[in-house]
């Protein structure tokens, strides 16, 4: 079996040059799924500020990042064995696009919305809802969805494991408990597991139908974390490479947003990353020695937070920081090279990484501002979906109505409309269902 193979048979007209990963590429952003990202930030709802990133664009840095690891390894390791197996630009720029499909509204507070709303009816889970998408839902086969490639399949499938081998029994998804005339999730209880939806198993199991079934087992192997959810240990070649470039982004770009838009002090900034920048800093003095001569740290801190020119400047230098110094890592139970190599970051640039993307959670995802918009938007998924279940026949559209009466009222169907909508749809829904005074006849479904 071939790992360009697709679960319906497709083949390319004649006179297309295009290769497998061109193609889905394409397919990828040419889908409905990549366009809705437009309309999903990557830190909630910040306002009226047209600066600030959506899904749509870090998902085109991801996958700008991605290609360029990819092309890094290949130059700072030519005779490595691994490298003869790297992704194309193509493919790998597939993955990296589609890595947020399945984020549904609202963030990950929309995901611990939705996983309370379907937690007797298989759970739900952002990266499992991506594999759904792309293997299901979208419209670019009879059923096979994007009918994407084996190999792109095996780079988006970033935990191998069920959703429901992954569920920790007693963190069974439930509302707070003590006195409140309120409805609060208990996000700790609330929280998924990472791991596809049962639903896809037939497609994780045909992703997988090259390996050995030695290799098949160790791959899908998990680890039970005793008061938590277990974890898959092992990805593909093409998903390390595609989840290094998330960090990345994240952790760096994210940063970006926070500084530009006044969420995040300059001194407590200095306070959470002198220590591990040190190997950042000693970069910076060997390749511009001119620049500062006396204090590297307080030059760096103060033009992050300066002129956007001179911030733009270092969020490069961070970027080549952590992407210069990826490399490949060996897991020797594998034979197969999509599994046998990986990509990563250690030693001292991981650790500053993992410093710039514990201040974002710290300091902006943590942060009172945010999660009262978190809180909210958990309230308003919650009431839709609820509504919508409670009352399909005279609540949903049409074509999502035709979908739920073709599944025999299957609530996933409910569940994949509602991740599926933007912030802004969700919150249109919302006020038109229970507003007074919003909503038209007019209004769009």
């Amino acid at each position: 079996m071939s790992w360009y193979e697709r679960r319906e048979q497709w083949s390319a007209q004649v006179e297309d040059a295009r290769e497998d990963g061109d193609i889905d590429y394409a397919r990828v952003v040419h889908s409905a799924s990549f366009r809705r990202l437009q309309g999903k930030t990557q830190i909630l709802n910040l306002g009226d500020s047209d600066f600030y990133r959506t899904r749509l664009t870090h998902s085109l840095e991801v996958a700008q990042i991605a290609g360029g690891l990819a092309r890094q390894l290949a130059k700072s390791f030519p005779d490595h064995p691994a490298t003869a197996h790297l992704p194309d630009r193509s493919l790998i720029h597939a993955i990296g696009c589609t890595h947020d499909f399945g984020h549904p509204p609202f963030g990950h507070g929309g995901e611990v919305a939705l996983n309370y709303c379907m937690r007797e009816a298989g759970g739900f889970e952002g990266n499992g809802q991506t594999l759904r998408i792309l293997a299901r839902l979208e419209s670019f086969s009879a059923n096979a969805g994007a009918n994407l490639s084996r190999r792109t399949l095996l780079g988006v499938l970033k935990y191998p494991v069920a959703f429901a081998r992954a569920a920790n029994p007693a963190l069974t998804p439930r509302l707070r408990e003590g006195p409140s005339t309120i409805r609060v999730l208990d996000a700790a209880a609330c929280k998924p597991p990472k791991a596809y939806l049962d639903t896809e198993s037939e497609v994780a199991d045909w992703i997988l139908a090259p390996l050995t079934p030695t290799e098949r087992d160790a791959f899908v192997t998990i680890e039970e974390r005793p008061g938590k959810h277990a974890r898959t240990l092992h990805k593909s070649f093409d998903c390390s490479i595609m989840d290094l470039a998330d960090d990345i982004a994240y952790g760096v770009h994210d940063l970006e947003d926070a500084i530009a838009l006044g969420l995040v002090a300059k001194d407590r900034f200095a306070a959470a990353i002198e220590s591990p920048c040190a190997p950042f800093l000693d970069a910076l003095k060997a390749k511009y020695p001119g620049e500062s001569e006396n204090d590297v740290f307080s030059a760096m801190v103060e033009d992050l937070f300066g002129e956007e020119d001179t911030r733009k400047r270092y969020i490069s230098r961070l970027v080549h920081h952590f992407l210069t110094g990826a490399a490949y890592r060996e897991e020797t139970a594998f034979a197969e090279p999509l599994l046998r190599w990986r990509v990563s970051l250690e030693g001292p640039r991981r650790a500053f990484l993992d410093a710039l993307q514990r201040f974002i959670v710290e300091e902006v995802i943590a942060s009172p501002e945010v999660q009262h918009l978190e809180f909210k938007g958990q309230t308003m998924v919650v009431a839709v979906f609820e509504a919508l279940a409670a009352d399909p026949a005279r609540l949903l559209p049409k074509a999502a109505l035709r979908r739920y009466e073709a599944a025999s009222g299957d609530l996933r169907v409910i569940c994949d409309h509602v991740a599926a909508m933007t912030d802004t749809h969700l919150l249109k829904t919302y006020e038109r269902l229970f507003s007074p005074r919003m909503g038209s006849v007019f209004d769009r479904l």
